[in-house]
């Protein structure tokens, strides 16, 4: 076990959001929820979560914390270096992106079984097309949020990426098929 110092080199700055909001209702526990995974933020214990400092990460705090004190609550924005467990709090975020990444790579296999159904039922249309291309920026969309809250470049970044290029590269396959089957040139 390390005496600190040395986990502190080059370790990144955190804000920690220490709240508090009423019991009822509950749907504003919720949002609060909902408002700090889609920061990317992690909880470190209930109602304690933290997040890479940075001016963004600041803006959207301070906002959440405006929300939290319009619900009848209490909260703190507190800026962080963690003298020990530094590597534990990284852990944590890293696994919090891993876990989105992982489901975006779920999505991306359902892309790809989607395109082969469409192969067995000789399904070429425009329509097929249309919709894939939608699904496909979905989650390209979705891939662009996730990698924005990844401020250490989670493990699983990469091999999201190259999934991604790959349903880009099946419906690209997919829809030179389309056009032969309309009789157009791919």
């Amino acid at each position: 076990m390390s005496d600190g110092s040395t986990e502190r080199a080059g370790a990144p700055g955190w804000l920690v959001l220490v709240y508090r909001v009423p019991s009822e209702p509950t749907r504003h526990r919720a949002t609060v929820w909902r408002r700090l995974r889609s920061m990317g933020a992690v909880y470190l214990q209930n109602s304690v979560a933290a997040m890479p400092a940075g001016k963004a990460s600041e803006h959207a705090l301070r906002k959440l914390r405006r929300e939290i004190l319009d619900m009848e609550g209490t909260a703190l924005i507190l800026s962080a270096e963690a003298l020990a467990g530094n590597s534990e709090v990284l852990a944590l975020f890293q696994q919090a992106r891993d876990a989105e990444y992982e489901e975006i790579l779920d999505k991306c296999g359902d892309f790809h079984a989607g395109l082969e159904k469409e192969y067995a039922a000789s399904h070429f249309t425009y329509g097929e097309l249309e919709e894939n291309e939608v699904e496909l920026l979905k989650l390209r969309g979705w891939f662009e949020k996730v990698q924005a809250r990844d401020a250490f470049g989670a493990p699983l970044r990469e091999k999201t990426e190259a999934a991604l290029a790959a349903c880009g590269e099946a419906l690209e396959a997919y829809a030179s098929r389309v056009y032969e089957e309309d009789g157009g040139e791919a």
